[in-house]
């Protein structure tokens, strides 16, 4: 279970680096488009125990909720090909009391273009009846430590794509 350490820090960015397997791509070599949330939710599934020492199932189990994804708003910018390694990064880049907004994206190996990026809104509901809850408790805690700071109040997921092919190209 999570444990807020006001001493430690907590990365607001997970990373992972991956190869693309010949099984998830299409005729042409490429990523299918389908197969990007896979890759994005495991490197996810696979970091946040790392990072943070939390399995997502223990919270689920102790506050009887889980978050359920209401919306994907994804840009494909350049392919992912069979073979490529690539780095794969995301983050909660907001959340209110009960919704937050995941951001993914792929890169090259050499993070120096940007494949595809994704964000997720999810809606945190009881196992119950399936209605929206309040988070509480360590999913707090975990929330206000592990959140980024993007402001997306006034941000299209074009103008996201505009900004990390920007930083990527300066890096």
């Amino acid at each position: 279970m999570f444990e807020y350490n006001p001493e430690k820090h907590y990365p607001h960015e997970t990373e992972s680096r991956v190869v693309v397997r010949f099984q998830d791509c299409d005729p042409l070599q490429h990523l299918n488009n389908a197969k990007y949330f896979d890759y994005f939710f495991n490197a996810r599934e696979d970091q946040v125990p790392k990072l943070y020492g939390v399995e997502m199932i223990d919270m689920i189990r102790k506050y009887k909720a889980a978050w359920v994804v209401y919306n994907h708003n994804i840009s494909y910018v350049k392919p992912a090909m069979v073979g490529e390694w690539v780095r794969i990064m995301s983050r909660i880049i907001w959340h209110n009391h009960n919704t937050v907004v995941v951001e993914y994206y792929m890169v090259d190996d050499a993070k120096t273009h940007l494949k595809t990026l994704l964000w997720t809104t999810m809606r945190y509901v009881t196992l119950a009846e399936g209605k929206s809850t309040d988070h509480e408790g360590a999913v707090t805690e975990f929330l206000k430590a592990t959140s980024g700071d993007l402001d997306i109040s006034q941000l299209a997921i074009k103008d996201r794509v505009k900004q990390l092919s920007t930083e990527l190209k300066k890096s």
